[in-house]
């Protein structure tokens, strides 16, 4: 990926979009150091949008600091990744519970929208899309539940879900999740039983999270990677 010299203005909003983004599309794959000066050189900016994007990564988990090693692009461990999506099943679970007796004509239609959004991404071959509407698939619940401080919660681990999925599929030859994947919590969505809705959030994550472990478990074993 190039990356492109921006101009003056927005700097810091510009900077943070193109270096989630190629933190994401593996520019800059996890574990990577993150190097203000190299970035600032790439980006065509001063060092200080720089820092204040990384700044903004770090409160969203995508970059961390860590002792007499500097600034990196966020590690993928199974300690981390049980961490996240455990948080994630009780924020979604809560959030649809929240948003059940809202559901309104207004609130189905555009949960169909954005479901249908996402399955026509996933005929083209483009992962960047495919993960922003699988992430507005999701983040519907969390912005109609009212709840401004989930809704922060939610926008810290949406960045490192993207991560995940993002190294996951690479790895895999794929640009995004299965066609199908969503289409029973849509349809549950649309009926009178909020324990089915809860079961399926459930089973969904933590057939997720089993298949990422899966996935670091090899990465860790054969490929060598910590």
């Amino acid at each position: 990926m190039t990356i492109r010299p921006l101009p003056r203005n927005t700097f810091r909003e510009q900077v943070v979009a193109e270096l989630r983004n190629a933190i994401i599309n593996g520019t800059y794959a996890p574990g990577a150091p993150l190097v203000e000066l190299e970035l600032a050189e790439k980006f065509g900016v001063s060092r200080g949008p720089i820092r204040e994007a990384m700044r903004q990564l770090i409160e969203e988990g995508l970059v961390v600091t860590v002792p007499y090693l500097g600034t990196r692009v966020m590690s993928l461990t199974l300690d981390g990744l049980e961490d996240l999506f455990s948080v994630r099943a009780e924020m979604e679970v809560f959030a649809n519970r929240l948003i059940w007796p809202k559901r309104d004509p207004e609130l189905l239609a555009e949960l169909r929208a954005r479901h249908a959004q996402l399955t026509r991404t996933l005929k083209d071959a483009d992962m960047g899309a495919q993960l922003a509407a699988e992430i507005e698939l999701h983040e519907l619940a969390y912005a109609a539940s009212g709840n401004k401080l989930l809704m922060s919660f939610w926008n810290v681990l949406k960045g490192q879900m993207q991560l995940y999925w993002a190294t996951y599929h690479r790895a895999h030859g794929r640009t995004g999740p299965a066609p199908t994947i969503h289409d029973r919590y849509v349809d549950l969505m649309h009926g009178d039983d909020f324990a089915a809705v809860e079961a399926e959030i459930r089973a969904h994550l933590l057939q997720g999270c089993a298949t990422m472990e899966d996935f670091l478990r090899y990465q860790h074993a054969v490929v060598g990677i910590s």
